[in-house]
């Protein structure tokens, strides 16, 4: 078996399910692979997200939600790089990624792209939004 990588997100606060229904409701391969829910005994509160695997955009990902706090979350510094298929349609996610969120940069022409922006959504995943 060769090796392989996959993006993995932890959330804190119990938000993991709700941050993936939305994510899967955006594209249209989107999908919850699987999702083991912690138990009433287990260490964490009942129904929070153990382990996951989700699909969209042809990526898959893992997910958890952690019952440990961190002085830690999520950073701009590694995000997810969407390739839009039309103007409209990079308007319609960073309007509902950046819902909740903050737009770090709205869209516009950069110079590396005639048409991007960069929103960090209201779970704190940042989104690099590019028209393709």
């Amino acid at each position: 078996m060769s090796d392989s990588a996959i993006p993995f997100l932890m959330f804190q606060g119990g938000v993991g399910r709700e941050a993936i229904d939305l994510y899967v409701s955006l594209f249209d391969d989107g999908e919850i692979l699987d999702l083991d829910l912690y138990p009433a005994e287990g260490p964490a509160p009942e129904g929070t997200i153990m382990r996951g695997r989700f699909r969209i955009a042809g990526q898959e990902f893992y997910v958890s939600d952690s019952f440990i706090d961190h002085e830690f979350g999520f950073t701009p510094s590694l995000s997810i790089w969407i390739e839009a298929e039309s103007a409209e349609r990079q308007e319609e996610l960073v309007a509902a990624l950046s819902d909740g969120g903050q737009v770090l940069m709205p869209l516009d022409n950069y110079g590396f792209s005639a048409r991007f922006g960069w929103v960090n959504d209201r779970y704190g995943v940042s989104w690099q939004i590019n028209l393709g």
